[in-house]
């Protein structure tokens, strides 16, 4: 709805405080119901990523060029051909016998 009424920031902190949040709370309170184990790849490949994509995300909106707060449409296309890529990527390690974590 913020994106339709022109409120593109409101739009962008939306995602971002969902994301944060699904990662923090939901995993964080799963965790202390039921303690779990992590693949050590999520720490030398996912992590990695996911912090590179996040810095890239927050040099977009900076705004570098052209108006600050602004993600232009070869700057979301390159954000969610990255996100394929990688999901491909993760999904054709797994079928080659290695562990990407998705089960």
């Amino acid at each position: 709805m913020a994106a339709r009424k022109n409120e593109h920031e409101i739009a962008l902190g939306n995602i971002i405080g969902s994301n944060l949040f699904n990662t923090m709370a939901v995993v964080g309170i799963a965790g202390i119901i039921q303690p779990m184990k992590v693949d050590p790849g999520i720490l030398s490949r996912d992590m990695p990523m996911m912090t590179g994509l996040t810095v890239s995300l927050f040099i977009i909106c900076y705004g570098f060029k052209g108006r600050p707060g602004r993600i232009n449409r070869f700057e979301g296309l390159a954000l969610v051909l990255s996100y394929v890529l990688y999901m491909g990527w993760l999904f054709a390690s797994q079928g080659h016998g290695v562990n990407s974590g998705l089960t």
